[in-house]
């Protein structure tokens, strides 16, 4: 198992998550369009946000690996996180991602999630990596598909549809 690091891409810097993150952590989960498609389905609460940022960091604790912050590297804004985790009764090692609503479109979660994909492969020397995408979000399906995940079919997790991608290590 690797530790966490600093990674970088041409335009993002990911780092682990922190405490410090979360006004910007809540703000974006906050916001119905983000939590449309997580399990939150709508804008989450301060409270929740509050336990889902506590989710990640004692994961990145217990597991030494979680999602980072993926943070713009011109202005230094949150953007989002993104990463790898893989809790009690999970079906594999997933890579996911969320970002702030005013960043989609950019290109922004491809690029984080493809330098947190090699992450996977490189530091935490996985075999194979998934992401599970509730069904109806189209978005993170493209996203799925441009860091070379192949659909693997559909999945029910936690009582929530999602469609199962996934990919393994290049040889």
């Amino acid at each position: 198992m690797g530790i966490m690091r600093t990674l970088e891409t041409p335009r993002l810097i990911l780092r682990p998550l922190t405490p410090e993150d979360f006004e910007d952590y809540a703000a974006m989960l906050g916001d119905p369009e983000v939590g449309r498609f997580l399990f939150a389905q709508g804008g989450m609460s301060r409270e929740d946000a509050w336990r889902s940022l506590a989710l990640f960091l004692g994961h990145q604790q217990i597991r030494g690996f979680s999602n980072f912050a993926v943070v713009e590297k011109d202005t230094g804004c949150f953007v989002g996180r993104v990463g790898p985790w893989q809790p009690l009764g999970w079906p594999g090692l997933e890579l996911g991602w969320c970002l702030v609503r005013r960043f989609w479109g950019q290109g922004y979660a491809a690029e984080a999630a493809g330098a947190a994909l090699q992450y996977c492969f490189d530091d935490l020397e996985a075999t194979e990596v998934v992401s599970l995408v509730r069904v109806g979000n189209t978005r993170s399906v493209r996203v799925a598909e441009r860091i070379g995940h192949q659909y693997q079919g559909d999945t029910d997790l936690r009582g929530v549809r999602c469609h199962n991608y996934s990919q393994t290590r290049p040889v």
